[in-house]
């Protein structure tokens, strides 16, 4: 498998993104993101141990990076992944990517959805696809789910569970996932900031801010690699399937993993966790119940998973990570707006992100400045 540039793929930062959940309601399919069933299905059949006939296809809300439909057999669901219409980032949308690393990974990380079979002939639906088993479980979206509660004692649990799977992850050996050519190796820190610089440039539209305040600090600061390691690039509570007991039994949305920095990887999922103090629209902007009483907040989770990781990372080192972190999802924001400003999507959900885009702008100046 050859590595791309590091991943930027346009995930939604709202948590939108990536829907194939088994909790989530399944709508009829857009006009827009529609391709034959029928060709695909006797392609299926042909090429992967699935039953015969056409299955009833659905498509999970969102879809603002790939798109995601549910694959409704009378014995069986299974899930469809594909890269949307459009223009598309470079080395973004890579389904063979996606597929491959989930497929090697199996073997020595548990929680990952089994792999049915992988599509690249254009001439089936338009577009690379892959196809995978479906978790049943539940996922944590913005609010609890009607009927789950969750008390302080099982919220810290979740919080300590979803940090252990992410260490979990950090560990395994590249070279016994078969996973070394993943990524570029060391100078991840440096490639990450100068792509994601690019990247906003590139997507920037006259309605945002030009963070260029923030580029520059980030060039300035940057460390070196602390590690090289299998990371994930995504990781939320609303990419990972849980059980009754609420322990998790997958991890989903593995589009953006790569080789790299773990700390990179933990800053990226710090900037999604938004915690009960925060400001008013911070809060307007959480997609997961990271505010409810007795999860863990930022600085714990940080605390923690440097402790069971073995590095060492004052708060001050920590501000970088942060900030890239922030900013990072703020390209990916100002990605996906674009091609609602530019007329590439109909889809009315990419206008949402031009406010997420002004907001973090404005955080990221705030922690340049020292204040939280």
């Amino acid at each position: 498998m050859s590595a791309p540039a590091d991943p930027a793929d346009p995930a939604d930062p709202t948590g939108a993104e990536h829907p194939a959940r088994p909790s989530d309601p399944s709508t009829a399919v857009r006009e827009e993101d529609a391709f034959d069933v029928e060709a695909m299905a006797r392609w299926l059949c042909a090429h992967a141990d699935v039953p015969d006939g056409v299955p009833d296809v659905r498509q999970f809300p969102g879809g603002a990076s790939n798109l995601t439909y549910l694959l409704s057999y009378p014995s069986r669901d299974l899930i469809l992944r594909r890269p949307p219409a459009g223009v598309k980032a470079r080395s973004a949308h890579d389904m063979r990517r996606e597929f491959t690393i989930q497929s090697r990974l199996a073997p020595v990380f548990s929680r990952v959805a089994g792999m049915v079979a992988f599509c690249d002939d254009q001439d089936v639906i338009g577009s690379d696809f892959y196809v995978m088993e479906r978790l049943e479980g539940t996922i944590l979206r913005r609010d609890l789910p009607a009927g789950l509660s969750l008390s302080a004692e099982q919220a810290r649990s979740l919080c300590t569970d979803f940090l252990d799977v992410l260490v979990e992850l950090h560990s395994v050996d590249p070279t016994d996932a078969g996973l070394d050519d993943l990524g570029k190796g060391r100078g991840y820190v440096a490639r990450q900031v100068g792509g994601w610089s690019q990247r906003f440039r590139a997507a920037r539209t006259d309605n945002v801010g030009d963070f260029e305040r923030v580029i520059r600090w980030l060039d300035e600061h940057q460390p070196e690699d602390i590690a090289t390691r299998v990371i994930h690039n995504d990781y939320r509570l609303d990419n990972v399937v849980l059980d009754d007991t609420l322990q998790i039994i997958g991890v989903l949305d593995w589009e953006m993993a790569t080789l790299g920095d773990p700390l990179m990887d933990l800053g990226g999922m710090v900037a999604y966790w938004i915690q009960a103090d925060d400001d008013e629209d911070f809060l307007a902007l959480r997609r997961q119940p990271s505010h409810v009483p007795g999860m863990m907040t930022r600085d714990e989770l940080v605390d923690r998973y440097t402790s069971l990781m073995g590095f060492s990372v004052t708060p001050e080192q920590w501000r970088f990570y942060e900030v890239f972190g922030l900013f990072r999802l703020a390209v990916i924001a100002q990605q996906i707006y674009y091609r609602y400003h530019h007329g590439q999507t109909t889809n009315e959900e990419y206008a949402r992100f031009l406010p997420v885009v002004t907001y973090l702008d404005k955080r990221c100046h705030r922690l340049l400045d020292g204040a939280t």
